[in-house]
């Protein structure tokens, strides 16, 4: 992909090829957003861009890449020598030490066959302490000609004192995540399943069970999504030590970005039942996420507005817990039945 493939990330894009076009990159950005894939993909655009061989100019700099050129080719395979990538790994899915020390020693290296060397941090709140301290003396005094690229969905998660060393560009459009048809069909289904009389533990486990069947279906989608886009698929002789790492690397990236999907999803029920919590209060339509669900109505009906309220903080309570290492279906099904429908 080429920057003239993000329409929706305008003015970031924008911002990134005026600094380009005027000399002027910085050395380290910070990418936020809610899509860690578009995340990525705007990283190695950028990338691209820096070490493209028929790039897009303007003033005479480079502002676009050609997304055709061996170089580009390269960047896209995760097989360029000067473009590196650090992702969560080991069973707590955290960004180690030892990681980011021999990142470090890469980015100090001259680029082998490029004009810059990019290093791009994937899930940078994913940061142990200990990493993120050791990377500081890098983001301070970087290598000449070296771009680093940390991108994360929860900035807020990473240290002030990483923050503060990055520039910022905030690619999450207008300020909450998209939800495409596939998502909201599953809500429409979701809240008519509510909006049925709760009262019975057999009705909360069948609420429970959409959602637990939803999840899966995201999970094995994930997996299969990353698996093909994974070194190993690209590079099956690749030699014993280099396939653990990368079979490391892919499993923590699929609980990532399984988690950050699920997240997604515990969010889409959370801005529904604001709509249950607005229509308890008499709100109007203009001020509902979805004001075409029927379900709304019938369980704001049952409810008072203190019991709609209470809603939304199990489901807060809900996503704290699954940011820590409790039982994913005893957290749900913990929540689930604390709802009051």
């Amino acid at each position: 992909m080429a920057f003239k493939d993000f329409p929706e990330q305008e003015q970031g894009v924008q911002l990134l090829q005026r600094s380009l076009e005027r000399g002027r990159l910085g050395h380290a950005y910070l990418f936020s957003g809610h899509q860690l894939d578009e995340l990525e993909a705007l990283a190695r655009t950028l990338a691209k861009t820096l070490n493209c061989q028929r790039p897009l100019k303007a003033s005479g700099m480079a502002v676009d890449c050609c997304d055709a050129c061996p170089s580009c080719r390269k960047i896209d395979g995760l097989a360029h020598a000067d473009v590196h990538w650090v992702r969560p790994e080991s069973k707590s899915r955290v960004i180690l030490v030892d990681q980011m020390r021999e990142l470090m020693r890469e980015i100090q290296l001259k680029p082998a066959e490029a004009t810059f060397k990019v290093a791009v941090i994937v899930a940078a709140d994913r940061l142990k302490t200990e990493a993120a301290n050791a990377f500081l003396k890098t983001l301070e005094e970087p290598p000449a000609k070296s771009v680093l690229i940390l991108l994360s969905t929860e900035p807020a998660r990473i240290l002030e004192t990483i923050l503060s060393r990055c520039l910022r560009l905030n690619f999450a459009g207008e300020g909450r995540a998209r939800f495409d048809a596939a998502q909201l069909e599953w809500l429409g289904q979701f809240s008519a399943l509510a909006a049925g009389e709760q009262k019975s533990l057999l009705g909360r486990y069948r609420l429970m069970d959409v959602l637990l069947q939803k999840l899966a279906a995201l999970r094995a989608h994930v997996d299969e999504t990353l698996s093909a886009r994974s070194p190993l698929e690209q590079h099956p002789d690749a030699e014993k030590d280099l396939r653990e790492k990368w079979e490391d690397e892919l499993k923590a990236a699929v609980e990532a970005e399984y988690r950050r999907q699920r997240a997604e999803v515990l969010l889409l029920v959370q801005w529904w039942l604001r709509d249950v919590w607005l229509q308890s209060l008499a709100a109007g339509p203009g001020l509902l996420n979805f004001p075409d669900l029927d379900g709304t109505q019938q369980v704001a009906k049952r409810l008072s507005p203190e019991r709609a309220q209470q809603n939304l903080q199990v489901l807060e309570q809900t996503q704290r817990l699954l940011f820590t290492n409790v039982q994913e279906a005893l957290a749900l099904e913990v929540g689930m039945l604390k709802l009051q429908l």
